[in-house]
């Protein structure tokens, strides 16, 4: 299998962030197209400071109706960055690679590749990577800045390797920095609305373990932002398009069902810089959603006979308790606590009256659908692999 080296792979979404925000499956954060100052136009001049780059692959996220002025917009920007090697996939090269997947998996589960959810997202990343033959995906996230010179080393490094016990490193995980500069989750404002729903302390227990130790240690934890996975893995396991959000960390667990692990280097990160939130109801929905589906996706797949299995006792400290029992009074208690001690009272008295039961009901219909999709995925990425009329349209794109 020849390859061309590795490619940086970017999503990057533009839509009205009001009408996303009652969706289960909505984005953390949408581009408006008439501002003038933008993250991805940030991103990319950061990257211009980067020894020996790889090509660009931007993921145009947006409603279909906006596509063409989104397209505009954002080619514009990439023009604005004539040292980059930039491919801009859109709706309308999406539709072209979502055919071709469909004639390669006709019994497939609909657009499980595509601009539309974030693990097909990443599929769609990772499907464009393979027609353009890459060996290596690097993920970034639009809302980051690189700052080091040598990023793309530093990425690439061990990558395809071997650890001195023998096992591959087909996935890599770096970190980011925060607005404070801390690579650590900011633990001083718990307060009783975070008290159940806080991740900080299980966090930074696992982190400062990864810092403190050698370069590459076997990992807990994916910053989807600074990711990096070997065809070898990408080609063989892929995201999953059924979770509302966290489908990097969720790769992880992908990837050991199938006996592969994700490796933490502590010399690879970049700076998060992400917009403010104002509506944090929505975003706790998608996390109820996700939780949900992640603890009956895990548990069907701990039952097949074919599967590793991936317990909350192996993700210890972090994220094992987001996959035990612990979940249901931790959604019920953070749900009514914000009821009463935020400004979104209504959004969450909804959350606690009928989210939970939603959420528990998306988990049963889709529990399982990961997995039948997954089955299809290695022959859709080596149909997919230097397709040489998909390469073209990449080409001009």
């Amino acid at each position: 299998m020849m390859d061309v080296g590795p490619v940086i792979v970017i999503p990057t979404y533009w839509a009205d962030v009001r009408a996303e925000q009652q969706a289960p499956g909505a984005y953390d954060h949408s581009t408006d197209l008439n501002r003038e100052d933008t993250e991805l136009d940030r991103c990319l001049a950061s990257l211009e400071n980067v020894d020996d780059v790889a090509p660009i692959v931007l993921l145009v996220v947006c409603p279909l109706s906006a596509t063409s002025d989104v397209s505009m917009r954002v080619r514009r920007i990439a023009q604005d960055h004539p040292s980059l090697t930039i491919t801009v996939v859109t709706n309308v090269e999406a539709m072209q690679v979502i055919d071709r997947v469909g004639e390669l998996a006709p019994r497939g589960l609909g657009e499980c590749v595509s601009l539309r959810g974030y693990g097909a997202i990443r599929n769609m990343g990772l499907a464009v990577a393979a027609v353009l033959g890459h060996d290596i995906v690097v993920f970034l996230d639009d809302d980051e800045v690189i700052t080091t010179a040598d990023f793309m080393k530093r990425a690439v490094y061990a990558l395809g390797h071997e650890t001195r016990q023998g096992l591959p490193i087909l996935a890599k995980s770096g970190y980011f920095f925060n607005e404070e500069n801390s690579p650590f989750a900011n633990t001083s404002k718990a307060g009783i609305t975070n008290r159940w729903w806080t991740k900080r302390v299980e966090f930074n227990q696992w982190m400062r373990r990864a810092l403190g130790g050698t370069r590459i240690s076997r990992s807990n934890y994916v910053c989807g932002g600074c990711f990096a996975v070997h065809a070898r893995a990408y080609m063989r396991v892929a995201f999953d398009p059924f979770i509302t959000r966290g489908e990097d960390l969720d790769y992880l667990f992908n990837l050991r069902l199938h006996g592969l692990d994700v490796w933490f280097d502590n010399r690879w990160s970049v700076r998060h810089l992400p917009p403010a939130i104002e509506q944090r109801a929505p975003r706790f929905m998608q996390d109820v959603y996700r939780w949900y589906y992640e603890r009956a996706k895990l548990a069907d797949a701990n039952r097949q006979n074919d599967l590793n299995s991936v317990t909350p006792a192996s993700l210890m400290p972090y994220p094992g308790p987001w996959i035990s029992s612990e979940l249901d009074s931790r959604v019920r208690k953070t749900a009514i606590v914000r009821t009463f001690f935020t400004r979104e009272h209504r959004a969450y008295w909804g959350i606690w009256r009928h989210g939970r039961s939603n959420a528990l009901r998306y988990a049963r219909e889709n529990t399982g659908k990961y997995l039948r999709f997954q089955s299809f995925w290695p022959a859709i990425m080596e149909g997919l692999w230097r397709d040489a009329q998909l390469a073209e349209l990449f080409k001009e794109a």
